[in-house]
């Protein structure tokens, strides 16, 4: 099972001063920062996605790559502009979230071709549309929106253009077909007319707000047509605790930026370990936190006191790491910090369990050795990202005990099943 990380341009200033909060005045960011596979003890991901629309921009506007680093990837091509060792691997997509809303793809397949080729990527999907809709009880032949429908005919008559025109142009892209579908008849109908058109390897789009359950039916229609040679990847989908039953049907590949996100997006699952997910301590900035910046305009938070206690957490933060103080004395002054920030919903039970777990002391990844407490603060995007990383490497771990698990299963299926029994 490979795991592809999209890139949304996410990297770390090695030189960041975590004391003062601030960068190095001698930083270049696209010289200077650095990916997660260049940060983290071994490499989080088997690949890096790539979106058009992320680099190109789209119909909603510019991507989320500056005129210089869109000019810089196509000049260097993907493999160098993200410094990739040579045993990764790279796929090219469309970013069909970006235009969800649009009546029809904003891309040819010559564009997109174009991007594939022009940046140099290992394999590339097919353009797009996404199916904004499920019923799982739909047969293919039913009556349904006719908007889904049309999505799905646009999906497989540009597939069939992309096949072709990959053949035609010459290009050393592997094809690799997107399969929209609203339920799991639709999904395999899909799959079987793009197999049919000389597909090896088809990416299951539109599949990200689905439940783990209606993502199994799916593939279990889908493995009645499936040919053996055909191989699926998982478009946005992370679902760890699943991908063993995902492999069964074929999956093996998958991208996501889940555990990435859920550092900083989630509300409690923030710092990830192989069996637990811990809240990170969230020390806001004063200067950064609009709520506090009005209550201080408005006279009812004094500024003075509001950045002592805040540097006051950080310290004590700092101390605990350290072993200079103990759980009691940080969970004072983070109360003291909450009350003066006048939050909605306390954390303080969670920030104890954090505490008393200290998480990161037992890590490996090279992050938290490195910065330690710092990795569990929730604060700025240097902190953030960095806690992004570190759950994408434990995802790597899981990734490579599932993959060891079947080896093993493979090849002595009736000693690992007895040793299952026997421990429970």
């Amino acid at each position: 099972m490979r795991f592809y990380f999209p890139d949304s341009q996410d990297l770390v200033s090695p030189t960041y001063d975590f004391v003062h909060d601030e960068y190095s005045p001698l930083r270049v960011r696209q010289r200077d920062d650095l990916y997660a596979h260049e940060v983290l003890t071994q490499a989080p991901y088997d690949g890096v996605l790539v979106s058009k629309a992320i680099v190109d921009g789209s119909v909603n506007g510019a991507g989320k790559y500056s005129e210089s680093q869109r000019q810089r990837i196509y000049r260097l091509g993907v493999r160098r502009f993200f410094r990739l060792p040579d045993d990764m691997a790279t796929i090219g997509d469309c970013g069909a979230f970006n235009y969800v809303g649009e009546y029809e793809p904003p891309y040819t397949v010559d564009e997109v071709i174009d991007f594939y080729d022009g940046c140099g990527f290992d394999a590339g999907v097919s353009v797009d549309h996404v199916i904004l809709g499920y019923d799982r009880n739909a047969d293919v032949n039913e009556t349904v929106d006719p908007a889904w429908q049309a999505r799905q005919d646009i999906t497989l008559r540009m597939a069939a253009e992309f096949i072709a025109a990959i053949d035609r142009r010459g290009s050393q892209v592997e094809p690799v077909a997107s399969a929209q579908g609203w339920s799991p008849a639709s999904y395999a109908h899909s799959v079987e007319v793009l197999q049919d058109l000389g597909f090896q390897r088809i990416g299951l789009g539109g599949m990200v707000p689905l439940r783990t359950p209606d993502i199994l039916s799916c593939l279990e229609a889908i493995e009645e047509i499936r040919s053996p040679e055909v191989e699926l990847h998982l478009l946005g989908i992370s679902r760890i605790d699943s991908m063993e039953k995902f492999a069964a049907y074929g999956v093996t590949s998958f991208d996501s930026t889940s555990p990435f996100k859920q550092a900083f997006m989630d509300d409690r699952d923030n710092f990830h370990t192989a069996t637990e997910t811990y809240v990170a301590i969230r020390v806001p900035q004063v200067d950064g936190n609009v709520m506090l910046k009005r209550a201080i305009l408005a006279g009812h938070v004094s500024q003075r006191d509001a950045i002592r206690t805040e540097r006051e957490c950080l310290r004590r933060l700092r101390r605990f790491d350290g072993g200079e103080v103990d759980v009691d004395d940080v969970m004072a002054v983070l109360a003291e910090y909450e009350a003066i920030i006048n939050v909605k919903k306390s954390r303080l039970a969670d920030y104890r369990r954090t505490l008393e777990a200290a998480p990161w002391q037992r890590c490996s990844c090279g992050l938290c050795d490195q910065h330690g407490v710092e990795m569990i603060i929730f604060r700025g995007t240097e902190r953030n990202k960095r806690r992004g990383f570190h759950n994408l490497s434990v995802l790597a771990a899981k990734m490579h005990a599932i993959t060891a698990l079947g080896e093993r299963r493979a090849a002595a299926p009736e000693n690992v099943a007895h040793q299952r029994s026997v421990c429970g």
